[in-house]
């Protein structure tokens, strides 16, 4: 090995170490937990090796309850943000009258605490002996019967959980969208106006494969979020969401190492490692698409 391989393994040296440290071990210490049958936080001592944990977990009501709600989350939110916004960023982008006013509109979001917009969320959408709560009043007005969207039915509850996730990570997808729009070079756009191409036709032909590099990472990065979903849920629902019928993967994996049913590394580990080869998967199937769909 000469000088100069030498000094570039020296410069990376300090971030080898830190990715053994905080990613490698864990990810090893987490494999090895989730094989250790009974294991006793305690007394640190388990009495086999197996894949018991991994069949609990799979067969927990709380989890295939949580693995529901993540799912259902994913599913809603992370199509329904990126096209809302990819709509946003095109009407932002075809307005120069106070544009950068209405991009800091759309961003305020991103950058306010999501406990914060949780709280207000769950005062607009609780229904109290006081108050049936500003959404309440809304659909009143409309005919409508008031409805508990925080403690009420579970299709009203994921509705306020989904409307809220769409919220919180729309500003990001709207600052990404915007500038992948304003990257794209006017040359097409000029020669498709030369040739009377309608503005529909412009934008699939044209906007939109030109943008999809941005917008397959959003998805990606979307699902990947999604999955991870669990202060939104407790910003709403409160710190039990396995009584408010609410738990994410995420959720249920916290619960099982320090909620009310902790002290099981174990079953937390297989859930985390279920949690971590379902994104795997998923990322695997979006790059696969992405050959044939995306343009670079």
């Amino acid at each position: 090995m000469d000088n100069r391989n030498q000094k570039g393994w020296l410069y990376l040296l300090p971030a080898l170490l830190f990715l053994g440290v905080f990613m490698v071990y864990p990810l090893a210490d987490v494999l090895i937990y989730s094989f250790e049958e009974g294991y006793n936080f305690a007394s640190q001592t388990f009495f086999g090796v197996g894949w018991y944990n991994y069949s609990y977990v799979l067969h927990d009501p709380y989890f295939l309850q949580a693995v529901k709600n993540t799912f259902l989350i994913v599913l809603i939110t992370v199509p329904l943000s990126t096209l809302i916004a990819l709509l946003i960023s095109a009407l932002l982008s075809s307005i120069k009258p106070l544009r950068n006013l209405f991009q800091t509109i759309y961003f305020l979001p991103y950058v306010t605490n999501t406990l914060a917009v949780g709280l207000v969320f769950m005062i607009l959408f609780r229904k109290t002996p006081y108050t049936d709560g500003l959404v309440n009043l809304v659909i009143r007005l409309f005919g409508g019967s008031a409805v508990d969207f925080i403690d009420g039915p579970y299709w009203a509850k994921m509705f306020v959980m989904c409307f809220y996730t769409i919220w919180v990570v729309m500003p990001f997808k709207i600052l990404i969208l915007t500038g992948a729009l304003a990257s794209v070079r006017q040359d097409y756009y000029k020669a498709a106006k030369i040739d009377g191409t309608p503005r529909l036709r412009v934008f699939f032909r044209i906007t939109l494969p030109m943008i999809s590099p941005m917008i397959f990472y959003l998805v990606i990065t979307g699902f990947i979020g999604a999955f991870k979903a669990y202060s939104d849920e407790v910003a709403i629902f409160g710190t039990d969401l396995n009584a408010a019928g609410m738990n994410t993967i995420v959720g249920y994996v916290y619960d099982m190492l320090y909620g009310n049913s902790g002290g099981y590394p174990s079953y937390a580990s297989a859930a985390a490692l279920i949690l971590f080869a379902v994104v795997f998967t998923i990322t695997v199937i979006n790059l696969l698409i992405s050959q044939k769909n995306v343009h670079y």
